[in-house]
Order: structure tokens, then C-alpha cells, then sequence
């Protein structure tokens, strides 16, 4: 069994209930139109919300393949630092218990999705 492979499989279900769910009750029109929109992405909020969850899903699957990880997680951690920068920033930390909506899960998925991307570790290689 690949090192990676509880976490590409963990990750891909946070990607796809994240996104999925929102296709079907309405998050991501109300996330495009009032939220996106109204910090200045309009008209393009809703077609940028549906964009970062399309992205989402293809990472999951991609994930789930162990095909074209490194570009499915930058991206994924673009989009995830953005959401921190954004999003999250404002509210701390915390998602739950000392705070609501923080940075602390973004976080950990960030830093998932690097240990997933490099396996081995981040290292120079020594040109000498």
C-alpha cells in the first residue's frame, strides 16, 4: 500500500462533500453572489465559486487516482491559501471551540496536501 494513500483518500472526501454538497443546496450560488460579488469579484463571483469547486473535485479524483498529484495540489493549495487570505483570516484561528470559521482547517489540508505532493520530504539536491 502507497504511504499516501489513507491521506489522498481522506483528502479526496473533504474535497468532493465540500464541494458536492454545495452543488445541491445552493452554497456555492449564495457563496458566488453574496460573498464573492460583494468583496469585489463581481460579475464573476459565481462563475469563480463554481470554478474553485470544479477544482476541488477534479483534485479529489486525481487524488484518488494517484494521477497528476503536484499540480493538483498546488492548485488545491492556491486555492486554499486564497480562502485563508479571504475567508478565513479575519475570524482566527479557530473553526470551532475558541472561534468559528478560522484558518486552522485550511491549514491542515495545506500541509496534507504537501506531505501528499512530497512523500520524502522537501531536500536540496547537493550539486558538489
Amino acid at each position: 500500500m502507497n504511504g499516501t494513500l489513507l491521506l489522498r483518500i481522506a483528502t479526496a472526501i473533504i474535497l468532493l462533500t465540500h464541494s458536492v454538497f454545495g452543488m445541491f443546496n445552493g452554497g456555492i450560488n449564495d457563496f458566488g453572489n453574496l460573498y464573492l460579488n460583494q468583496i469585489g469579484f463581481a460579475p464573476f463571483g459565481v462563475f469563480l465559486a463554481w470554478s474553485i469547486k470544479i477544482s476541488h473535485i477534479i483534485a479529489a479524483i486525481l487524488l484518488l487516482s494517484n494521477k497528476y498529484i503536484m499540480p493538483a495540489g498546488f492548485i488545491t493549495i492556491f486555492i486554499l491559501i486564497m480562502g485563508i487570505v479571504l475567508v478565513h483570516s479575519q475570524e482566527g484561528w479557530f473553526v470551532v471551540g475558541g472561534g468559528r470559521n478560522g484558518v486552522e482547517y485550511n491549514f491542515l489540508l495545506i500541509i496534507v496536501l504537501l506531505a501528499i505532493m512530497y512523500p520524502n520530504g522537501i531536500s536540496r539536491k547537493n550539486n558538489s
